[in-house]
C-alpha cells in the first residue's frame, strides 16, 4: 500500500522518551504516539536521517540541524514516517514538535 501523506501534529506517549539519545542531543524517542483518538505503540524503528538547511538570508553558509525523521512500525502493523523540530516556529505551539508526516497502512492479510 501506498504512504498516505498525512502531515498531522502527535502526541508522543508520556515519560518514555530515550532519556541515553536525550543525554547525547539527539531527541528521544517515544515508545509510542496518540493521533485520531488511538494510541500506538513503536514496535520497530526502520530508518532514521536528518534535514539541515541554510539560516534565513544574513547566514554566512552556517547550516543548521532542523528536524529528525524516522520510520517506524507500529502496533497496528501500520508504517510511520514522523518528524521532530529541533526548534518550534515562532508562530507554532512550544510543546508541539511531533508531526506524523506519512503513513502506510498495514499489508493486506491473506
Amino acid at each position: 500500500m501506498a504512504p498516505e501523506f498525512i502531515s498531522q501534529p502527535i502526541t508522543p506517549t508520556a515519560g518514555t522518551f530515550d532519556a541515553r539519545a536525550m543525554s547525547t542531543g539527539v531527541p528521544g524517542l517515544p515508545a509510542g504516539f496518540a493521533w485520531a483518538g488511538e494510541t500506538f505503540a513503536i514496535v520497530e524503528l526502520l530508518e532514521r536521517w536528518k534535514h539541515t538547511s541554510r539560516e534565513g538570508s544574513h547566514a554566512q553558509g552556517d547550516v543548521y540541524l532542523r528536524r529528525h525523521y524516522y520510520r517506524l512500525k507500529m502496533s497496528d502493523g501500520s508504517v510511520w514516517t514522523v518528524y521532530v523540530l529541533r526548534q518550534t516556529p515562532r508562530s507554532g505551539s512550544p510543546k508541539q514538535r511531533w508531526f506524523l508526516l506519512e503513513r502506510a497502512g498495514p499489508p493486506p492479510t491473506s
